[in-house]
């Protein structure tokens, strides 16, 4: 039997070239060829510092990161990992993290992930998910013109789908729209919508306190914030539960909403229900949340109404007495 002719230098090079093509892109570099370093570098290893091309032609040196996927603190394998926080349209690019060197594709997933928080402001660079370059933070890839955001903040660096965001400068911060519809109130330091407009009870910063019921954040938060008409904020959600539980704000005590049609169900329930004859006559001071006002009213069991706003909204403020003539 011949032996098998050895195949050309010419067809090695064809097997090898076809097999290369079918291998998935990150297991390339079998058979002594060149890994794929782009690729690997920047999915699965640590990378070092690059090279790149400022604005006006100057070399400049800027941070390499590593890209995590999103939901876990693992580098991500090849392939993207659509963030969890933003809509079912995903993300077409990771924001680059200077605190901790890592690429995530909202800063809510890194959040999530570490034990620091990202500072938004400063993300300098970005990576694009189609090309895979890394640039500085802008709305469109400068290599191959992917649109990171409908929405794009150059001050946030925030990206988002088109939810008529406007930049509000006494804010510091992107609130959703449209801005014809807000205002600014200087002294909150806050933007309410314009009904609201002389028409709200003013604290001083009052935005810069956390949420009384949660104690997170309610300047910077995604859920939206309720203002009581004692001028307190809380987060819609949590307003919304606390009503389920009573109607005072739980800070100052006044009431959250309207009352007047309870105060008059009140009202017939106390004329329905007479006290024992040893308590018809006994009198108590009290203290009213809501007008703040003092004064003697009679006691009862079901409440004591206020004399000046006709709220029952109402606190002991002294011990109980019997006019002398009852005796």
């Amino acid at each position: 039997m011949r032996p098998a002719s050895r195949p050309s230098s010419g067809v090695i090079a064809r097997l090898r070239t076809a097999a290369l093509s079918l291998a998935p892109s990150h297991a390339r570099g079998v058979g002594g060829q060149r890994w794929g370093k782009r690729r690997v570098n920047q999915e699965l290893l640590p990378l070092t510092a690059k090279a790149a091309t400022n604005v006006d032609g100057r070399d400049c040196v800027s941070p390499r990161f590593r890209p995590v996927a999103a939901g876990t603190g693992n580098p991500a394998a090849p392939g993207h990992v659509p963030s969890r926080h933003i809509g079912s349209g995903g993300s077409c690019r990771r924001e680059g993290a200077p605190c901790c060197d890592k690429l995530y594709t909202c800063r809510l997933c890194h959040d999530n992930n570490e034990d620091h928080q990202l500072d938004r402001f400063k993300v300098k660079e970005v990576q694009c998910i189609n090309c895979e370059k890394i640039q500085h933070a802008q709305q469109t890839c400068e290599e191959c013109s992917t649109l990171f955001g409908e929405y794009y903040c150059s001050i946030c660096h925030l990206f988002d789908k088109d939810k008529k965001q406007y930049h509000c400068e006494n804010c510091g911060i992107c609130r959703i729209g449209p801005k014809e519809d807000f205002f600014h109130c200087l002294k909150c330091n806050l933007c309410l919508a314009m009904n609201l407009q002389g028409k709200h009870k003013c604290i001083e910063n009052v935005s810069r306190q956390n949420c009384p019921i949660c104690l997170e954040d309610i300047h910077t938060s995604r859920v939206v914030a309720h203002v009581l008409p004692c001028g307190h904020l809380l987060h819609r959600t949590c307003y919304e539960e606390m009503l389920k539980e009573g109607y005072r704000c739980p800070l100052c005590m006044h009431s959250a909403l309207d009352m007047t049609r309870y105060w008059r169900q009140l009202d017939d329930e106390v004329a329905q229900t007479p006290m024992p004859s040893e308590y018809q006559n006994m009198t108590v001071d009290i203290l009213c949340n809501d007008c703040n006002g003092r004064s003697t009213v009679q006691f009862h069991i079901l409440g004591m109404k206020c004399n000046i706003c006709d709220s029952y909204n109402t606190a002991q403020a002294g011990g109980c007495r019997i006019s002398l003539g009852q005796q």
